[in-house]
């Protein structure tokens, strides 16, 4: 597939978006981008929070990590679903219940204003991270694939990148998101269909039955791992993170979150998060199977790709055909901007509310020139964060990367929330930043000394550990607070 084709492919995409956003968002203010106007139908809203969950980590890195790590990722996903279970059950209800802009408000009201800071603060830190983790994997296949013939340096491809995003977010934030985002789901889902097709076709496998028994005969298919629980892998470790991670990155998320609360209410909103556990389920067992079919042919075929240089390389650089290399692209970008674009728009949301309080401080008019300041400052910072980490990763799979980084800044969101859900112990606010701070420094020295005195791997777990890290800080705090 040529670069004009795919910059042609690219260009007709975000047109789309962008004629979406102006349908959608033609009178928008600041409650239309911070909550949709609570007026987001339920499927809609399911629907386009899968993609924005897999994002384009997952539509590369799950693949690209079958190679070494087989299908034991699937472990995590099924800890997915318990997680999920919790957020429907208990999360949403106090969201909804204290009628939430931004889900760190509900901080302020249990702990204070400085939680509150703490739990935003921590927010826009993973968030920044994280969506620049995608973004640069996204950008990196762009540049390598695509612009660098063309003598376009990495930080114009970026820059580039960042500015799309922001041409059809910044007028209706959520509102449109939730739209668009189902639109790029489906584009994602089809890609990775038509990807397996190719990809099976090109193995010589014809059916759906060839293909599932293919991939079950197949030494990478091995899901769950119980021999040594030392290892990182054990399914015990990878089940009980996984079940955190959904909870902390769904549900203690404003991103994700924020476009649960755009459904008309907390009934539908419990609908929304039902089905979208199945599908993403189902979903992201297809990705690993794919990453199987993928490997294989890798293999047969004498193609020197691994990790998440495996499903560009196949699809950009090999003989199947313009089909692969389109449908590819579109998959890719659809996958990398259903996320991306949420996250921009949440970490406005977050700093908005939670920090300058623009909606208790500002009239309307005010509101609206901020906010679309604030949307324009985190474009900047995406930017300058996704060119650092050019120089900063050089090695191992970037979901790998992320999943690490997210157990030390989300774990002290869960601690402070699950102290306040599951007590009603009261703790001095000046104390829940030190706490909150302080955890992830300890985790990290716990960790290294279980690796180098035991030689055992916390992995995805460091989240719990360090969730309860906090938890144990607050409780210890709760002793010399008046209760």
């Amino acid at each position: 597939m040529s670069s004009t084709q795919i910059l042609i492919t690219i260009a007709v995409y975000f047109a789309v978006l962008i004629l979406i956003s102006f349908i959608v968002g033609r009178k928008g203010d600041s409650a239309t981008f911070f909550r949709g106007n609570r007026s987001s139908p339920w499927y809609v809203v399911a629907f386009g929070m899968i993609g924005a969950s897999l994002s384009g980590v997952t539509f590369i890195s799950v693949p690209g990590a079958v190679e070494l790590g087989a299908m034991n990722y699937f472990q995590v996903v099924l800890g997915y679903i318990l997680g999920y279970v919790v957020i429907g059950l208990v999360l949403l209800p106090l969201y909804y219940r204290m009628n939430l802009t931004s889900i760190y408000s509900y901080l302020n009201d249990r702990y204070g204003s400085a939680a509150q800071y703490t739990g935003s603060s921590f927010f826009l830190l993973s968030r920044v991270v994280g969506a620049s983790f995608r973004l640069y994997l996204i950008a990196g296949v762009l540049q390598d694939f695509v612009f660098e013939s063309m003598g376009i340096q990495f930080w114009q491809t970026v820059t580039l990148t960042v500015i799309l995003i922001w041409l059809y977010t910044f007028k209706s934030g959520i509102k449109t998101i939730v739209w668009t985002d189902t639109l790029q789901t489906l584009f994602m889902l089809i890609a990775v269909g038509v990807a397996i097709y190719f990809v099976s076709d090109g193995l010589g496998l014809n059916g759906i039955g060839e293909i599932t028994s293919f991939i079950g005969d197949s030494e990478m298919s091995q899901i769950f791992f119980w021999d040594d629980w030392k290892s990182g892998q054990h399914f015990v470790k990878q089940f009980m993170a996984g079940a955190f991670i959904a909870i902390v990155m769904t549900g203690l998320d404003q991103d994700m979150m924020q476009k649960n609360l755009t459904c008309r209410s907390l009934k539908e909103a419990q609908k929304n998060m039902f089905w979208f556990t199945i599908v993403l389920t189902f979903v992201n067992l297809i990705f690993l199977g794919l990453g199987v079919l993928l490997t294989e042919y890798a293999l047969s075929t004498g193609i020197d790709a691994h990790k998440d240089a495996l499903f560009p390389t196949i699809a950009l650089q090999t003989k199947m055909g313009i089909g692969l290399g389109l449908v590819f692209i579109l998959g890719l970008i659809a996958a990398a901007y259903s996320s991306a674009d949420s996250a921009l728009t949440s970490l406005t949301t977050s700093f908005s509310v939670d920090i300058l309080k623009i909606e208790e401080r500002y009239e309307v008019k005010k509101q609206n020139l901020l906010r679309k300041l604030i949307h324009v400052s985190f474009s900047v910072i995406l930017i300058l964060v996704i060119v650092s980490f050019e120089y900063l990763i050089k090695d191992d799979s970037v979901i790998n990367k992320l999943f690490t980084f997210a157990g030390y800044t989300y774990g002290p969101l869960l601690g402070l929330f699950s102290f306040g859900i599951l007590t009603r112990l009261k703790v001095h606010h000046i104390a829940t930043p030190f706490i909150a701070v302080a955890s992830p420094f300890i985790a990290y020295i716990l960790s290294w000394l279980a690796i180098e005195m035991f030689g055992f791997e916390f992995g995805f777990f460091i989240l719990l550990l360090n969730g309860a890290l906090t938890f144990i800080g607050l409780l210890t705090a709760s002793l010399f607070t008046k209760n």
